[in-house]
């Protein structure tokens, strides 16, 4: 099994500190989440293989404002641009979201995102880096929160998907109903079902045997990336996984 963490337990404290703390626990993956600028320098001092997370502020690829919709296809080309400088297989990149005047042009919003999309995939392929959507938690602002809708859009354009298993859990699919051919990358955390907690493993509802069997038999090859609120839940994470 590939195990790995985002930076996102230590995104305050700067990614160069999260590099130096999953490294320190003995992890060989890391997955940086680009938001602002990235020391090449300070990522090549650690012996890391490293996934790259598109922004997530102020960004909408799926936006009806055509300059938004532009800025925010940019910011993910830079991400690609970025993991082909460092050798990062994967960039992760969120599908878009629903404005509140936006409510009841779903179909248009979807639509803008599938164009947005192929874009995004085009553009990574020629640098030859994948790029993996990820799918959405169950709040009212998100778009391709059904896992099943954006397998069928991927395979439609020949992509792949980050497969969030928390997200999943929050839209009430089991464990038994997240296995599909396009998932090349895994996003971990636990909760109850009710709330994108970003809970420890273990600490909420999610039946992770049963998910990671599924996958194992299945022989996928990705990573499995820990992505949790803060350092603590990280160490809890590593070790419920390494017993599993």
């Amino acid at each position: 099994m590939k195990i790995g963490a985002s930076t996102l337990a230590t995104f305050k404290n700067g990614f160069g500190y999260g590099l130096e703390f999953i490294e320190d626990l003995g992890m060989k993956y890391a997955e940086i989440i680009h938001q602002g600028p990235i020391d090449l320098d300070v990522l090549n001092s650690f012996n890391l293989k490293y996934s790259v997370h598109s922004p997530l502020i102020d960004i909408n690829i799926a936006s009806l404002t055509n300059s938004i919709k532009k800025a925010s296809i940019g910011e993910m080309k830079n991400s690609i641009k970025l993991a082909n400088k460092i050798d990062a297989d994967i960039v992760v990149v969120h599908p878009g979201t629903i404005p509140f005047l936006g409510r009841g042009d779903e179909d248009k919003i979807c639509n803008i995102s599938k164009e947005s999309i192929k874009e995004i995939g085009d553009y990574g392929k020629d640098l030859g880096v994948t790029v993996a959507i990820e799918n959405m938690p169950e709040i009212d602002v998100f778009i391709y929160k059904n896992i099943y809708d954006l397998d069928n859009l991927l395979q439609d354009l020949n992509m792949s998907m980050t497969l969030d298993i928390g997200h999943a859990n929050t839209v009430g699919f089991s464990a038994n109903e997240m296995y599909f051919d396009s998932i090349k990358h895994i996003h971990l955390s636990d909760n109850n079902g009710d709330d994108d907690s970003h809970y420890a493993l273990g600490e909420g509802s999610i039946d992770f045997k049963t998910c990671i069997n599924n996958f194992e038999d299945k022989k996928y090859d990705g990573i499995y990336m820990i992505e949790v609120n803060n350092t603590d839940s990280v160490k809890k994470s590593y070790e419920y996984i390494k017993k599993l």
